[in-house]
């Protein structure tokens, strides 16, 4: 495949990946409306569920945000009585983030997501894996090139 074909939208495997996201976070809305979440709060939330416990430094590494992001987010959601930030008493730079009892039980209402959504992404229980792991894959081999070089040469 010669340098033209890949300059068409439709062979740009990033507006590819940006399309589905757009989509997926579209199929996710209605459910996400329901919470009263956005996407970004709702990944806030799963790498809390997860986690228990994190820093804002930690969280935005996880998330792929920056703290002037992540930061005017978290206080909405401290407003909200999601999670709570707290200054750490060692190192005053840190803040740590965790949920309170309300972020907790939003839980079982977000387990709805994946059961109602991915069954429309057309993919096999295998496939789905796959990709996964290939997309996975995948940010990991950019990491490494934009993490060392911060451009493609």
């Amino acid at each position: 495949m010669d340098a033209e074909y890949f300059l068409k939208l439709e062979n740009q495997l990033c507006f590819s990946i940006y399309a589905c996201s757009r989509e997926i976070t579209r199929l996710y809305r209605p459910i996400l409306d329901q919470l009263e979440l956005t996407y970004p709060q709702f990944l806030a939330l799963t790498v809390l569920w997860e986690h228990k416990r994190l820093t804002v430094k930690e969280m935005s590494e996880l998330l792929y945000l920056d703290s002037g992001t992540l930061t005017p987010m978290l206080k909405r959601m401290e407003t909200m009585d999601l999670l709570k930030r707290e200054r750490s008493r060692e190192d005053e730079r840190k803040v740590f983030i965790e949920l309170t009892e309300k972020g907790v039980q939003l839980r079982k209402d977000a387990l709805q997501l994946p059961e109602k959504c991915i069954p429309h992404f057309g993919l096999s229980k295998t496939e789905y894996y796959e990709l996964l792991q290939k997309i996975n894959q995948m940010i990991t081999s950019l990491q490494k090139v934009t993490r060392t070089n911060n451009e493609v040469k």
